[in-house]
């Protein structure tokens, strides 16, 4: 089988078409024929050994799949050959065939395109964790959320309105802006390119406030860090909830504390990768309620590009170039 390898450290460039042996299905695991893999950002950090897990090289990138069930070890009973069946799985996408642990995989509906649904479940999963429970986001609550236009921030988007919120849709361009508009925000604010000096950063925050009105955001979703972390706490309403989510920007912020004591807010971590691996069967519930989301026409990945595979390292750089709009995804024949 062919596989997108990474053979050293470094970015997409770095990154080599290669031929791999075929998976065989270990007990309690399941190989699957994959259709299409969706693109992350910790794809672009994982290549360049700065993502939170460190793999042995080579390894393929690629940390979400769709495809169909090709065979499955001993002890699983959940799926069959023939299923078709999302998945994530930290790395190892971006290759005709894969073997994971079967209960990182869950059945789609026939009617679920594979380009959909490998563009789901990083994304709505770690929004929905970051808003129903790290947030506890309630109706007509207000939801400011940066990077509004990326994978996770537009799934934010969706979710937050779907929930009952007003969504502030925070985005670095008007197009970002007018795609936000119509996956269910109810405003948006396009915010200047950092880094920012003490007055800009003040400008800054300013803006964030102005979009968001007198109380501030109840919520804010935080994806990408760097220059707009302090200036976005320093919009939030009191006793809110800032969550960190990502660093797309580039920098991991440093904000001074003093901020969390005089709004009363809190600054709280978002690591569903990790969560999922501590909550199987709850990840299992999260993915129910949200496919079923996807049924009632509630939420619905937006694809705006798709790279066949022998050019996969392509769409990496696209995405590590924040000029993506939405999911960007990998087909594989």
């Amino acid at each position: 089988m062919k596989a997108l390898l990474s053979k050293a450290v470094g970015g997409p460039e770095t990154l080599v078409l290669d031929e791999m042996p075929s998976p065989e299905a270990k007990p309690g695991q399941a190989v699957v024929s994959v259709k299409a893999v969706g693109v992350n950002f910790p794809d672009v950090l994982i290549i360049e050994d700065k993502y939170q897990f460190k793999p042995a090289r080579p390894f393929a990138p690629g940390g979400e799949v769709s495809g169909i069930v090709k065979a499955v070890g001993e002890g699983v009973t959940h799926i069959k050959p023939g299923d078709r069946v999302l998945g994530n799985t930290g790395w190892g996408g971006m290759a005709e065939e894969l073997a994971l642990e079967a209960h990182r995989l869950v059945k789609i509906p026939d009617a679920m395109p594979f380009d959909e649904a490998a563009a789901f479940i990083m994304t709505y999963g770690t929004s929905w964790h970051a808003l129903e429970a790290r947030a506890n986001l309630q109706p007509g609550q207000t939801l400011l959320v940066l990077g509004a236009a990326g994978g996770v921030g537009l799934a934010a988007v969706e979710l937050g309105a779907a929930m009952g919120a007003r969504v502030i849709a925070a985005c670095s361009s008007q197009e970002k802006v007018d795609l936000c508009l119509k996956h269910g925000a109810a405003a948006g604010v396009v915010y200047p390119k950092g880094p920012f000096d003490r007055e800009g950063q003040k400008a800054l925050a300013a803006l964030f406030k102005d979009a968001c009105g007198p109380n501030g955001a109840d919520v804010i979703y935080d994806p990408i860090g760097d220059a707009y972390a302090e200036p976005a706490l320093r919009s939030i309403a009191w006793e809110g909830t800032y969550l960190v989510v990502g660093f797309a920007a580039g920098e991991i912020p440093k904000v001074p504390l003093n901020l969390a004591l005089l709004k009363g807010c809190q600054i709280v971590g978002v690591f569903w990768g990790g969560w999922v691996a501590k909550n199987p069967e709850k990840h299992q519930k999260n993915v129910a309620d949200l496919l079923e989301m996807y049924a009632r026409g509630k939420i619905k990945p937006f694809v705006s590009q798709r790279f066949p595979l022998e050019r996969a390292a392509e769409a990496i750089t696209h995405l590590a170039s924040r000029k993506a709009l939405g999911k960007v995804v990998v087909t594989v024949d």
